[in-house]
């Protein structure tokens, strides 16, 4: 430990009444020579000091480097021991894993091998769920498709049955239609026969020149009884007239007068009946009205009730009809213009 320094001495107290002997240069040299005494005390001191530290640190270092040695050879003899016994542990440890590695494999196996017998005898519940949804969803479809079946037979009925009212309908108007034109004819064959006889000319005196040649042929006969009337050779149609002439001219008058009277009747009764009515580019004109595709209209039948309908189609000479319920009616326009159906906007 370095020396504390000496305490110094305290100075002499002067006399008040002693003059001072010395400058102010003596006393600064001797305030110098003591402080020069003082620093060669104190190196002094901290020179031993050191020496004495030195000492001490040497002779630590060489204890800690004889212990040093001796642990070091401590530590490897440890260190051996103690690595072989890491080296047992770690064996030990990997044959325990491998055991329990084994054992996991075998249990997992066999409780694999378990649940596939379950599952092929079919008592495994995670074959039951998923079996119970199927089934489920199977009569679900199977419902639906009776339900679908069942209404694809329905809509096949109604078209046979449309169909069916369609090709009866035709038919009827198609009868009806050949036999208003055959009448057509041969009412028209009438009137022509019957303006050809009118226009012959029938006089009285054509009929008593017939009268006199029949006269003079059989007087002829009475006269020759020998000879014989000839056959009269007919080619086509023939009427044999069983009445007089005469009768049968008073007989055609009255049936012309009647004729006359009729027929004009028969004409207004046949116009009134006809109505405008034709199919032009999908569009049907109807007494100066049009109608489309897609329009409701009312139609009126002879002798039955007025129905709603929508028109679903029209062609050249036909138009197809939807009823409220669902039947389909085809209608042609020759039955429009006969008036046997009449049809207005709703």
């Amino acid at each position: 430990m370095p020396a504390h320094p000496t305490p110094r001495e305290p100075e002499e107290e002067l006399d008040p009444e002693q003059e001072v002997p010395e400058a102010n240069g003596e006393l600064d040299e001797e305030r110098e020579r003591e402080r020069e005494e003082e620093t060669m005390e104190e190196s002094g001191e901290d020179r031993e000091s050191e020496a004495g530290s030195n000492s001490e640190d040497s002779e630590a270092e060489e204890e800690e480097e004889e212990e040093e040695e001796e642990s070091s050879e401590m530590d490897d003899e440890d260190y051996e021991r103690r690595k072989l016994e890491c080296l047992d542990e770690m064996s030990d440890l990997e044959k325990q894993f491998m055991e329990l590695k084994e054992k996991l494999f075998r249990e997992r196996l066999s409780q694999v091998k378990l649940k596939l017998e379950e599952v092929l005898a079919g008592h495994a519940g995670e074959y039951k769920e998923p079996l119970a949804v199927l089934q489920r969803n199977m009569q679900l479809r199977t419902e639906v498709a009776g339900v679908y079946k069942e209404l694809c037979l329905q809509v096949i009925k109604h078209k046979y049955d449309c169909e069916l009212q369609g090709a009866q309908q035709h038919l009827e108007s198609e009868r009806s239609l050949l036999l208003d034109t055959m009448k057509t004819e041969l009412l028209d064959q009438i009137h022509r026969l019957e303006e050809e006889r009118q226009s012959r000319d029938i006089s009285s005196e054509w009929w008593s020149d017939e009268l006199k040649g029949k006269k003079c042929r059989r007087r002829s006969h009475t006269a020759r009884p020998e000879r014989r009337k000839k056959a009269t050779l007919v080619s086509g149609p023939y009427i044999v007239y069983m009445l007089k002439d005469v009768d049968i001219l008073e007989d055609w008058t009255a049936i012309k007068k009647a004729k006359a009277a009729v027929l004009p009747l028969k004409k207004k009764s046949e116009n009134r009946q006809q109505y405008g009515a034709r199919c032009q580019g999908g569009t049907l004109y109807y007494e100066g009205e049009r109608f489309c595709k897609g329009n409701t209209i009312l139609l009126h039948v002879k002798e039955d009730s007025t129905s709603q309908a929508v028109i679903t189609a029209v062609s050249s000479g036909e138009v197809w009809l939807r009823r409220t319920d669902g039947s389909k009616t085809k209608i042609y326009v020759s039955q429009l213009q006969k008036g046997k159906y009449t049809i207005s906007k709703a």
